[in-house]
């Protein structure tokens, strides 16, 4: 037996991935009463998320308490980068409805959703977010807390001695070896993952308001594959899809599945540090991107308040729609990493245009239907820009220093360490 199985081919990490996919997807079109099958995606995510809060929280403790002063992070490019992306997404979201006007019916009900009033309260939920008990932040997962605690705790460890901060390290590193064993699972993970999906959806997802999900999908794959690369190859006058097409392979796949940046900031990290990223700034730099970077969660909400004008007849100008690419992207930013998130959005973009709350949650109830697709898509736009962007920061950064960086060979280094 051991021979026999000696001589089967190792499948990568991608082919992996494939072949849960496709068993998944057979045994939910072929065996939906096999309902058991969806607690392998429930163990797969219920670990993850229990983990990456952790994870995010003491590496960036550990790095920042052995940061010396005057040594050199890339934290402020990369924001400027995000800020920068996001609004760009939610522009190009404009200029797709408008080349492609699409109509829906909003004859389904929708109830039950709590939106946003408006933009002051998105903001000072954010805000309230960041300062939440730590403990708490911790078995909730609100990265904005974890984020801004560990930086606190991190900087004031700076004093603490030696021991202390090999102590950090080595739970650190205990963590981090965990976080490998869980995500060895992710071709199980996707397995049920997929399994749940198909087996309550069907192909039905594909059928109804096709158009819209053509739009929005086109749209986000546009941005990810054409609008990034070339801000890539703007920033760093290389060629940029190597990169790109990494970092979506090994970043955005996964977040396909799991539907959340923020359970995919672990697999980031891991590919960080592939990729040789300086630890000190993509230990913050990611889990920030999983709360700001939202170019996908900006291009839904800009796309459905459009459509919602559109199906309602009205005429959007373009200095209006112009603001709501602003809007989109401030609002979206405090969503980014919640599944199904940008949806509650809506409602404070189509306010901008006078569509009345209850028209915009039946605009919300659209975007829940088709969320299967929507959601997974705009994920994995988002992950893999986490990473993009935080990469393409830093090798600016260093360029400016004057040192030579090789995005194609970082990329070939990083695939030989699969």
């Amino acid at each position: 037996m051991h021979k026999v199985l000696g001589r089967l081919p190792k499948l990568s990490f991608i082919q992996q991935v494939l072949v849960g996919i496709i068993i998944g997807a057979l045994f939910g079109v072929f065996l939906p009463h096999w309902t058991f099958l969806s607690i392998l995606g429930d163990l797969f995510m219920g670990a993850l998320k229990a983990i990456a809060p952790l994870l995010v929280f003491f590496l960036i403790t550990a790095s920042l308490s052995k940061h010396q002063k005057g040594k050199r992070t890339h934290i402020r490019s990369v924001i400027i980068l995000y800020v920068i992306a996001t609004f760009v997404a939610a522009f190009v979201a404009v200029l797709a409805v408008y080349a492609f006007p699409v109509t829906v019916s909003l004859g389904k009900a929708a109830t039950g959703q709590n939106p946003p009033s408006d933009l002051v309260q998105i903001l000072k939920t954010a805000l309230m977010n960041a300062v939440a008990n730590p403990i708490q932040a911790l078995i909730d997962g609100n990265y904005l807390s974890i984020l801004l605690w560990s930086c606190l705790l991190g900087s004031g460890m700076r004093a603490a001695g030696e021991a202390t901060k090999k102590v950090l390290d080595d739970i650190t590193n205990a963590i981090s070896y965990l976080v490998e064993i869980i995500i060895k699972f992710i071709p199980v993970g996707i397995i049920g993952l997929v399994y749940s999906s198909v087996s309550s959806t069907g192909l039905k997802i594909f059928l109804d308001d096709g158009k819209l999900i053509l739009l929005i999908v086109f749209t986000m794959l546009f941005v990810a594959y054409g609008v990034y690369p070339f801000m890539v190859w703007l920033i760093l006058r290389q060629n940029p899809y190597p990169l790109t097409f990494y970092t979506m392979k090994e970043s955005g796949v996964p977040a396909f599945f799991t539907r959340s940046s923020a359970v995919n900031v672990p697999i980031n990290m891991e590919i960080a540090r592939k990729l040789q990223l300086n630890e000190e700034s993509y230990s913050i730099s990611i889990p920030l991107g999983a709360s700001v970077n939202s170019g996908g969660a900006a291009i839904t909400v800009t796309i459905m308040t459009m459509v919602g004008a559109n199906t309602l007849g009205m005429h959007v100008p373009f200095l209006l729609a112009f603001i709501l690419s602003v809007v989109a992207t401030i609002a979206s930013t405090g969503v980014s990493g919640i599944v199904g998130g940008s949806l509650l959005i809506i409602p404070l973009a189509c306010s901008f245009f006078g569509i009345s709350n209850d028209i915009a949650m039946q605009i919300v109830a659209i975007g829940f239907t088709i969320g299967v697709i929507q959601d997974a898509v705009e994920t994995a736009v988002n992950s893999a820009a986490d990473l993009l962007f935080a990469s393409t920061a830093e090798f600016y950064d260093l360029r400016k220093e004057g040192k030579v960086i090789n995005v194609g060979e970082r990329v070939r280094q990083a695939k030989l360490m699969d």
